[in-house]
């Protein structure tokens, strides 16, 4: 009989965590998954499931303005938030219930509770130890704000999924992927919606002309960007709340929403104390198989701070699976990982930015296009699609794709295929056009651009 009560406990039951558990037990390891609140985790209960419903209940809002320039003639549309947010809830505990069946039918524990490292083979879990062989820590991330005045009164992603009412009017402060988001989500449900970033636009990190085109495409539907800005304090006021900057302008408004960032859900946990890495962040340090320092304790997900994404999560879990309960050493492949903005309008990308492209490479390429999307040309809509292929000059070799504009996302997959595959410019230009679409653009782009000319010079 083992010395262990399991082969693996699992310290959260995320997408990571979930996938990783289920694997082993179906590879014939006793596991428990140690969960303290929902099964389900960031992308189920907290982030991508809820935030995409909130993002196509906005859409509807340009679908019923587009409607008339194809000859429809509608009622003056009414939007019930309470009704969404109901729905919303029903789709969660339904997917909250496939995801505790899962663990079930694999004859995985659930062990309620917050779990804490007590030793490299033990966890405590609601005052009672529990031993294993391994131990995964599969925690996530979680929203981090800074140190203001007044902080205590702003919200973040979590609250804002959900409110009980919408406000009239509402401050986010961040640039990245969650607070574009929420902004394109609240501006498109009637929501008066200003943007406040210490950066000179959104989205750090991204390709440069996709940022800037994004940022226009932003301000032109009305949401105020006030960029380079720092906030000195939040007071509340009544039942509003004012926001000072440096230079001393007061910004007014129902909400505060702070989407700053997430940082590694590590606090509390014991790992230090048994001798595992964090680095600067809090993030888990692991080496290319998720394995940490201490040789019984392994990390998938946010909480290693790789490639924060749920389905590089749920490879990463896959991947341990395979290396310690199939005798099969598996790594992920973190590279041309495909990735997609929810904003208004959506991006969707693949591979290095072009500023990323010319350090590796030096001698690039580059091919952009912008038009109106073909929706938009009965109904009028001033929005632009905008696409840009990257390629190594010296081996014709596409090493970025990215596209901000109706169904980018959806395209952007695709794409990850073709460069997974290490596809040429050649082969692009090779491929014949699905038409009319808007991804046929991809196949069909030619012409360079000069090389002297930066982004949006085109």
């Amino acid at each position: 009989m083992s010395q262990y009560d399991y082969d693996l406990i699992t310290i959260g039951a995320g997408s990571g965590g979930v996938r990783a558990s289920r694997m082993a037990a179906q590879m014939g390891a006793r596991v428990a998954v140690v969960e303290e609140s929902r099964v389900g985790g960031t992308c189920v209960l907290r982030g991508c499931v809820p935030k995409k419903l909130l993002v196509y209940a906005g859409h509807f809002a340009d679908d019923f303005e587009d409607a008339a320039g194809y000859g429809w003639t509608l009622p003056e549309p009414q939007f019930d938030w309470p009704k969404l947010i109901a729905a919303k809830d029903k789709e969660l505990d339904r997917l909250n219930s496939v995801y505790l069946r899962i663990l079930s039918e694999n004859n995985v524990d659930i062990l309620d509770g917050r779990g804490v490292i007590t030793g490299e083979h033990t966890v405590e879990v609601a005052g009672k130890s529990y031993s294993a062989k391994n131990i995964l820590v599969a925690v996530g991330g979680w929203p981090s704000t800074p140190d203001v005045p007044g902080i205590e009164h702003v919200i973040s992603s979590n609250e804002a999924l959900d409110l009980r009412q919408l406000p009239k009017r509402i401050i986010i402060v961040g640039a990245g992927y969650i607070a574009v988001e929420f902004a394109g989500i609240f501006h498109s449900l009637g929501v008066e919606v200003t943007l406040v970033l210490r950066a000179d636009t959104v989205l750090r990190g991204f390709d440069e002309d996709i940022r800037m085109c994004l940022a226009a495409e932003m301000e032109k539907r009305g949401i105020i960007l006030k960029t380079e800005s720092v906030v000195r304090g939040i007071e509340k006021q009544g039942e509003d709340y004012s926001m000072r900057l440096a230079g001393g302008e007061l910004l007014e408004a129902d909400l505060v929403m702070y989407a700053t960032g997430r940082s590694p859900n590590t606090a509390g946990l014991g790992l230090e104390e048994v001798g595992v890495k964090l680095n600067k962040k809090g993030a888990i340090v692991v080496d290319e198989y998720s394995a940490t320092g201490v040789d019984s304790i392994w990390a998938v997900g946010d909480v290693t701070d790789r490639a924060n994404l749920t389905p590089v999560a749920i490879a990463e879990g896959a991947a341990f699976a395979q290396t310690v309960f199939n005798n099969n050493p598996t790594r992920v492949d973190h590279s041309n990982i495909p990735t997609a903005v929810f904003s208004t309008p959506p991006i969707g990308t693949v591979g290095l930015s072009e500023e990323q492209a010319r350090v590796k490479y030096g001698k690039i390429d580059v091919y952009v296009s912008r038009f109106r999307p073909m929706k938009y040309t009965l109904s009028g809509r001033d929005e632009q699609t905008f696409m840009k292929l990257i390629v190594d000059t010296h081996t014709d070799v596409v090493v970025g794709c990215h596209m901000m504009g109706l169904d980018a996302p959806e395209i952007a997959q695709g794409l990850g295929i073709a460069m997974k595959c290490g596809a040429t410019k050649a082969q692009f230009d090779a491929t014949v056009g699905i038409h009319p679409s808007a991804a046929e653009e991809f196949v069909t782009m030619r012409e360079k651009r000069p090389d002297h000319e930066g982004p949006s010079g085109d």
